[in-house]
Formats: C-alpha cells, sequence, structure tokens
C-alpha cells in the first residue's frame, strides 16, 4: 500500500490509500475503536465497529491473522482514541497498525463518503438487489387482505428467532435466512401457495425473497414491503411472543430440489468449492481466512468441523462486516446440507467476497462439539472478591465501596447490584470524576471478564484498593442477592448501544419512517462512495 508516513507512534495511511485498498480488494482491516452509538451516526462503508472498552475480548476472533494491515481511527469527547486503540493492538501481537491519517475527519473533508446505522454493506446490498433484480414485494395492506381473507399463503420471517419472539407478522413462522431455500417447500408443499418473506425493515425480506426466486421455488413469492415498521406505519398490529417454526425435518425430495437450485446460484455468482482435506491451502502468506458453519446454533453445538465457528448463514450476510472485518479476506463456509452454505455463499460472491464452500462430509468429520469460545489474551492478574464479601462491605453502609460495572448499558439497566455504577471501561477516567471517591472498588460484568481487563486500567488512575467480583454479576444472582434496575448511577452515558429504529415495540414513527427514507438513499451514497464492489447475478 502507498502513502504511509512514519510518526514515533505509529505510522499513518491516508484516506485515499484506504480507499485504493478497498477498490483493489487488498486485505484491509478498517476499525473504528468508538462505542456502537457514535459508530453509527457516521462511518465509511467498510468501516468495523471495535469498541476501545472491548478490544482484547474481540480482536483475535474477529481478525485472525496478526499481521492484517489495519488502520485505526476514532475519537470521544475531543480526544484520539486511535493511539490507545493501535497500543493495544501492538500488545495483542499485531505487527502492521496503523492510523488513519487525520481521523474521520480527514475522511470527510477529503470527500469520503459516511454512511449512518450499523451493518451498512449488508443494507446497501439488499437495496442493490432489490433495484437490478426487480425482488417482489406487497404492501402491508395487501397482506393483511390476504390474511383477512384466509388466502393460501405461507408468511415467513426471515430475522432471527429471539427478534420474530419480539414481534411477528400475525400467522407468520420463523424461518431464518439461510433456512429458507432448505425448508419453505415444508411449510408451502402446493406450489400454488404465495410465500410472503418479512423482517423488521427491508433488507433480510428482500435477499429472503430474492433468494427462493434464485433457488427456482415454484411458488409466487414477494417480500413484504418495508417489513414490520411497514406493518406498524399502516396501523396494523402486531404479534408477540410468537413460537412458530419451520419443521426440522426435510424430506429428501425437498431436500435434492433445493441443493440443485442453491448450487446453480452459488456457481453463477462464483462461489468455489474445495474438499476438506485441501482447506489448509487456503491459508497462503498474508491472506486470512475465515471459517464459518452457517447452520443454526443447534446444530453446531451437536458437531462441526474443527476450526469453524458458527454464523447462521442469514445473518452472516446481514451482518457481514462483523462477522469478517478484513475486507479483501477469504470466506469457507460449511454445512451439512449443500443447501445454506450454497445461497450464504451465492450472496457473500456477489458482495464482492472470495467464497469458498466445503464439499460434503461424512458425519464423523464433525467430530467437535458445544459452543467455540472466542480466543482471548489473560488479563494482568488482579485481587478478587466473593459475593459473600461484597455484600458485607455494601451492607456496612460506611461509604468505603464501590461497585464499578462495566457490562453493556442495556444488561445494566435491566439488573445491576444495589448501589453499582455503569461504566464504560474506555471513558473510566470521566466516569471516576462522576463518583464520589472511596477506599476501595470492585469491578463487575456478567462474568467478570471485562472487568479484569479493566481492573488493570484502574489502578493507573487510583490509589484504592481494586477487586474484581468473583464470577461477576451473575454470581451475585445465583448467590440470591438483592438486585436493582433502571438508570440508577450512570458514570458513563449510554452510548455503547445505537438504538435501532427497526428493533422493539416502541420506537417513535419519525425515526421508523426516517430509517426507511434513509434505506431508500443508500444507493446513490454508493455510487457517490465507489468503494463497495457488488455485482448482482
Amino acid at each position: 500500500m502507498t502513502n504511509v508516513s512514519a510518526t514515533p507512534a505509529f505510522p499513518t495511511v491516508s484516506p485515499e490509500a484506504v480507499r485504493n485498498a478497498l477498490r483493489n480488494r487488498d486485505e484491509i482491516a478498517l476499525i473504528d475503536v468508538r462505542e456502537e452509538d457514535p459508530f453509527a451516526q457516521e462511518h465509511p462503508l467498510w468501516a468495523a465497529n471495535f469498541p476501545l472498552s472491548r478490544l482484547e475480548l474481540d480482536a483475535w476472533a474477529r481478525i485472525p491473522r496478526r499481521d492484517t494491515l489495519i488502520v485505526v481511527y476514532g475519537e470521544h469527547a475531543g480526544a484520539d482514541l486511535a493511539p490507545r486503540a493501535a497500543a493495544v493492538l501492538q500488545g495483542l501481537g499485531y505487527t502492521r497498525v496503523h492510523r488513519l491519517e487525520g481521523g474521520l475527519r480527514a475522511w470527510i473533508d477529503g470527500g469520503g463518503e459516511v454512511f449512518r446505522d450499523v451493518n451498512v454493506p449488508s443494507k446497501s446490498f439488499g437495496e442493490v438487489v432489490e433495484a437490478a433484480r426487480h425482488t417482489p414485494s406487497l404492501a402491508a395492506e395487501e397482506v393483511q387482505a390476504l390474511i383477512d381473507s384466509r388466502a393460501d399463503v405461507v408468511i415467513v420471517d426471515a430475522r432471527r428467532f429471539d427478534e420474530y419472539q419480539t414481534m411477528s407478522i400475525p400467522t407468520a413462522t420463523s424461518v431464518p435466512g439461510a433456512e429458507l431455500v432448505l425448508r419453505v417447500r415444508e411449510l408451502a408443499p402446493d406450489p400454488r401457495t404465495r410465500v410472503i418473506v418479512n423482517c423488521a425493515g427491508r433488507t433480510r425480506s428482500i435477499i429472503g425473497t430474492q433468494s427462493l426466486v434464485n433457488a427456482g421455488i415454484p411458488n409466487p413469492v414477494a417480500a413484504l414491503r418495508n417489513g414490520t415498521i411497514g406493518w406498524t406505519l399502516a396501523g396494523q398490529q402486531l404479534d408477540h411472543g410468537a413460537s412458530r417454526r419451520a419443521p426440522a425435518a426435510v424430506s429428501d425430495a425437498n431436500r435434492d430440489s433445493a441443493r440443485r437450485g442453491a448450487r446453480a446460484i452459488a456457481d453463477r455468482a462464483g462461489v468455489r468449492r474445495i474438499a476438506l482435506a485441501q482447506l489448509d491451502t487456503l491459508q497462503s502468506p498474508g491472506r486470512t481466512v475465515y471459517r464459518f458453519d452457517v447452520r443454526t446454533p443447534e446444530e453446531f453445538a451437536d458437531g462441526h468441523l474443527p476450526g469453524f465457528v458458527n454464523a447462521p448463514g442469514g445473518q452472516l450476510v446481514q451482518e457481514t462486516d462483523h462477522s469478517a472485518p478484513v475486507r479483501g479476506a477469504r470466506i469457507v463456509l460449511a454445512d451439512d446440507d449443500d443447501v445454506r452454505a450454497s445461497m450464504t455463499g451465492s450472496w457473500l460472491a456477489q458482495m464482492g467476497w472470495e467464497v469458498w464452500v466445503v464439499e460434503p462430509v461424512a458425519a464423523s468429520e464433525r467430530s467437535e462439539t458445544g459452543a467455540v469460545a472466542a480466543p482471548v489474551p489473560t488479563p494482568t492478574p488482579v485481587a478478587s472478591v466473593g459475593t459473600a464479601q461484597l455484600a458485607a462491605w455494601l451492607d456496612a453502609g460506611d461509604g468505603s465501596t464501590a461497585v464499578l460495572d462495566f457490562t453493556t448499558s442495556a444488561n445494566y439497566v435491566r439488573r445491576h447490584i444495589p448501589g453499582a455504577y455503569f461504566v464504560i471501561r474506555a471513558q473510566l477516567a470521566d466516569a471516576l470524576a462522576r463518583i464520589p471517591r472511596r477506599q476501595r472498588y470492585v469491578l463487575t460484568c456478567g462474568s467478570s471478564l471485562l472487568a479484569r481487563f479493566a481492573a488493570a486500567d484502574l489502578r493507573r488512575l487510583t490509589e484504592a484498593e481494586v477487586f474484581v467480583l468473583e464470577g461477576g454479576t451473575q454470581a451475585w444472582i445465583t448467590a440470591g442477592l438483592p438486585l436493582e434496575s433502571g438508570e440508577t448511577r450512570l458514570a458513563s452515558d449510554r452510548t455503547d448501544r445505537y438504538r435501532r429504529p427497526y428493533e422493539g415495540t416502541d420506537n417513535p414513527r419519525e425515526a421508523m419512517q426516517g430509517y426507511l427514507d434513509w434505506e431508500f438513499g443508500l444507493i446513490a451514497q454508493l455510487e457517490r462512495d465507489g468503494t463497495h464492489g457488488f455485482r448482482v447475478v
């Protein structure tokens, strides 16, 4: 890469050099180390969010190759976070860490496009697909009329099951994205049955609908235009707590039909095939290889190929920037039916990724079981305290102990140790200024892992005693000790989570309509940006 200049701390890379790397499909990880909310307000298309607060927990899993070119930027309250993040990454063993020259401001001033929201590459790609393929869709009012008239129609929800349970279209069945081609024939065996695909907004319903079309499903298919947002804006009622799922069993005939359709579109998209025994040949110098098993978490836990992590295919297409933040990397997909990997791969290839699918293997090859823990470094040792001792200190009522909770703000609001302060780790110094000084601090989070990393930060800021709660807040809950809820003591603002206009049931109508308007404008932004690399077959 050109335009790299040195500084006493870390070298810098110019915004134009980053754009050139993205256009050329060179491997690069452009990472934004702010919290999620400021990241979601404006960022380059291919920037991936790596909050400084969690960098040790996220880096090794998401950027597996230590000599990846990493370009870092991000500010908070006028302070440049990039040098701190670069130092952490260097300490984690990364050897090519750079700062974005001039930060985000230089990117913008140089004519670089910035985007709102999260998972923008996938969402903008969905808009490109709809425009290119004229993906069929129906308005909320039309779908309601079909339901009311008891028409021969099946509605399938392409989101995660937990999202579906929160709110869903009446009569809809949960069939997460990559499962659609494999399972829809079980729900709609009559080719005359109309199939309608929905999500919360637009992307997953567009991709889900077009998946069925691309795979040659004989049924008439349409997306629910604008998803549950459009349904709500039309004044129609959603269901809550639904639990309908597609049948787990798929007939041999339906599986064969799905396999033929999936392989055909994957071949057209340029997906390549590789035998399991040849997989290591992809691990060449200078190349990152992501290995994803795109089946459901339950299937993955029952048995998976060594070296693979679980990324259900629909969400992998929806959240590619999170799962594969190294643009230009190779992606290898596996399943046990030769349907879900092919369909997922067909979309990733059209998004500009080099994609390989593992050829079918014997079940015995899926020899590992259970979930795969993300690799993390060992935190600096710190003194710990049990729940009984912490409870005694707090019950003493002498104000000598403060509990600092580094969990997500959503978890904190839901339940936390009475008197605990919510703190964003990267903003610890600012948070301490809001908290009365104490003789000792006890740090916690859900499991205590993040708190252990935060303890080293705190010891550099105070001479008070520093402890970590053994087992974190979960241990406190398990012990049956008191809890409180709400925004009781926020020592940091709740910027760790961007409030999505398409999640939950209490979003203002203006926010929902604004989100749809934003999606409609994504194609124009892509044209101005010029780094997307999308193509539609």
